[in-house]
């Protein structure tokens, strides 16, 4: 299938970034497209962890402000480890880094649970979703996140059944901590 991109331009160009496209593609039919607009948030890839302390058999969730769900909800959301990855850093290598700086625990390695868009219609972002197994010894600091990035965290440690429930009765709206969490009650059932 083509795509021809007509035009591309920088209109925003901040923390984040968006491009006006100008575009046609192919049709199911074999056809072009007239020329289309498109904006394209970019935002970057970004990392993900369902963590599990194996000691306690309790799931760590983080509760921080979130500005854009605050005006439509709660502005606090629980949800799992995420981050931006930063410029040369490896999935494995952001996603160590954040669960350090958002939990205090140093962890040893991950397992790739899966990749997805989050809003394909508008944000070239995608999200690398991971499963972290960690124990109670390998919290070396206290967490909380960055200051100097304006974090305020704090962890919330729940059991799987509790974060089920959670989910259910819609406390949980966090897409990624869904995703993963559904992942963990299907692996849980195998």
């Amino acid at each position: 299938m083509n795509v021809e991109i007509l035009t591309k331009k920088r209109v925003f160009d901040g923390f984040f970034k968006i491009d006006e496209l100008g575009l046609r593609f192919e049709h199911f039919n074999g056809a072009m497209s007239p020329r289309l607009t498109r904006l394209v948030f970019e935002r970057g890839d970004s990392v993900a962890a369902v963590i599990l302390n194996t000691d306690s058999q309790r799931l760590i969730f983080t509760n921080q402000f979130k500005a854009p769900t605050y005006e439509k909800g709660p502005g606090w959301i629980i949800e799992i480890v995420a981050g931006i990855l930063d410029s040369g850093e490896t999935p494995e290598q952001g996603l160590l880094r954040e669960i350090e700086e958002e939990t205090g625990y140093r962890a040893a390695g991950a397992r790739h649970i899966t990749t997805f868009y989050v809003s394909p219609g508008g944000s070239s972002e995608r999200i690398l979703l991971y499963y972290v197994e960690v124990k109670s010894a390998d919290r070396i600091a206290s967490g909380g996140g960055l200051v100097a990035e304006g974090e305020d965290i704090q962890l919330v440690e729940l059991t799987p059944a509790e974060a089920f429930a959670r989910v259910s009765s819609g406390e949980i709206m966090d897409a990624k901590t869904i995703i993963g969490l559904m992942w963990l009650k299907e692996r849980k059932n195998d």
